[in-house]
């Protein structure tokens, strides 16, 4: 029985699907799985919390697939912005009404964003922060969350061309680099959604019947 991870970022699934390899299951995000988008999508990351979201998401796509999925929601939660982007981190520039520069990508715009209010904010660099995380377990006998926070600085220039979203401004404190210049090894020891994904699995894989979807 494969999981579903309730995602279609590129970036995401990298880091995600050798994880569940380690622990011996088979996943697959959203296009992979032949999911077409749907615009209502678009509308379930809607409340004021990650672990809300992440259920949000888990609930969804097991109902329509039928299978185990697993689902995350994390952000960026900077002091100088009293937890900003938080559960907002991947819509930061549209809520912000930032003006995206030429040729920008959806992160280009988020990260200019967040610089941007960074340096508005009055704080000196680097500006404390940290990534939450909550991972969420769905299948049909029970739904399960697991939390991963990861602590560390925004920098005003990046470094590293790994990772995605705000990796490259985020300087772990434990790796003494950025998120974008780590291994994924690295990452995968340290990082917000890691920490929250193994704590999940251990859950989960407790009992093998939530694993295998009976």
């Amino acid at each position: 029985m494969r999981w579903i991870i309730a995602t279609r970022s590129r970036g995401k699934l990298t880091e995600l699907v050798p994880m569940l390899a380690d622990r011996g299951i088979a996943a697959v995000g959203l296009e992979d799985a032949g999911i077409a988008h749907d615009r209502a999508e678009d509308d379930i990351e809607c409340y004021a919390s990650f672990e809300e979201n992440a259920l949000a998401k888990a609930r969804w796509f097991a109902a329509l697939t039928k299978l185990p999925c697993l689902a995350d929601d994390s952000g960026l939660c900077i002091d100088a912005l009293d937890g900003r982007p938080g559960v907002r981190s991947r819509r930061f520039a549209v809520d912000e009404r930032h003006v995206r520069r030429s040729g920008a990508s959806d992160d280009d715009a988020n990260n200019d964003a967040m610089l941007d209010a960074c340096w508005n904010s009055g704080w000196a660099p680097p500006w404390a922060a940290h990534f939450a995380c909550v991972a969420a377990f769905v299948d049909v006998e029970r739904e399960l969350c697991a939390h991963g926070r990861t602590d560390g600085v925004i920098v005003p220039e990046p470094s590293g061309t790994g990772g995605f979203g705000y990796d490259p401004y985020f300087v772990s404190t434990t790796l003494d680099v950025s998120f974008a210049v780590a291994s994924r090894e690295q990452k995968a020891r340290v990082s917000h959604r890691a920490r929250a994904i193994e704590h999940l699995l251990t859950r989960v894989l407790a009992d093998g019947s939530a694993a295998s979807g009976r």
